[in-house]
């Protein structure tokens, strides 16, 4: 159990600092390319600047905006840890234009970076609380800098625990990392929609796992990223459980384009996920979660 009275580097403030120059890219390259999971792979990338790198911060579901010349740009959360900012890792899967460019990229390739941009996860509010993640697929990987911060430390909290749910064992992301996240006091449990020979873990719905953790309402802050229609269930079943709305967090993942909330991309209802989120709190976006495909 992680408990805020152990030593701790300090505590990582959700409050940030908007980028002085937007629209400026800084020129980076790959230096290392890990494969995660099938069609899933994750970019070291280090800025090439020395003044830019030893100046860049982000706190855990903040994202980048990465630009290959000739090809586009396409918003990915950073997915690794805020305490080496000089080493920004993006956890991508190949779905569009970009990212199948950034698949073929090499290690020594050069990519452009703006940013950091967005909401982040509210670390600053979770001293004292039983924080629970909540990560369906690929959404892991916007929680993988916050789950990080919880085994640190440096994120203070009462308890943490880790709920990750994908379609298959072969699909549950950072596997190798689980070992470490738990021997950092976390509780890591993995779920999947369809078991194989080698899995004797559980079968089902992230909520599922919800359903059978001892849960106390007052303590809990959940956080939650993953498709629209696993988060909408997790989060009513928060509710059903009578945590606080202002306890339950979802990061949102739409098209992005500027990240400044100028081109309508991403625009969700009255707000704009790029400058308002991606990271919301529940009760400001239930009502919008209810629109299909907005």
């Amino acid at each position: 159990m992680i408990h805020s009275s152990a030593p701790s580097a300090a505590v990582e403030p959700a409050s940030t600092t908007p980028v002085a120059d937007p629209w400026r890219s800084h020129p980076a390259r790959i230096v290392r390319i890990a494969e995660e999971i099938a069609g899933v792979r994750s970019y070291d990338l280090v800025l090439g600047d020395a003044a830019a790198r030893a100046a860049y911060r982000f706190v855990p579901g903040q994202f980048n905006m990465l630009y290959l010349p000739g090809v586009g740009e396409a918003a990915i959360s950073i997915s690794s840890s805020a305490a080496t900012p000089d080493l920004l890792t993006h956890t991508v899967r190949a779905v569009g234009n970009v990212t199948d460019a950034l698949a073929l990229a090499k290690v020594g390739d050069p990519v452009l970076i703006r940013g950091p941009f967005g909401t982040p996860w509210p670390v600053d509010r979770l001293a004292d609380r039983d924080v629970v993640v909540v990560g369906g697929g690929l959404g892991l990987a916007s929680q993988r800098a916050l789950i990080d911060s919880l085994a640190r430390q440096a994120t203070a909290c009462r308890s943490a625990t880790v709920i990750h749910g994908a379609k298959r064992p072969a699909d549950l992301l950072f596997q190798p990392e689980h070992v470490a996240w738990r021997a950092a006091g976390i509780d890591v449990k993995c779920i999947v929609d369809t078991g194989d020979t080698g899995w004797t873990g559980p079968v089902g719905l992230v909520t599922d796992l919800l359903d059978a953790m001892p849960l106390d309402p007052q303590r809990i802050t959940l956080l939650c990223c993953g498709p629209d229609r696993m988060m909408t269930a997790v989060a009513e079943k928060a509710l059903e459980r009578l945590i606080p709305v202002e306890e339950v967090y979802l990061s949102l993942e739409r098209n992005m384009s500027c990240a400044v909330a100028h081109c309508g991309l991403c625009q969700f209802g009255p707000l704009f996920v790029c400058r308002d989120g991606p990271v919301f709190r529940h009760d400001t976006i239930a009502q919008f979660l209810a629109v299909p495909q907005l």
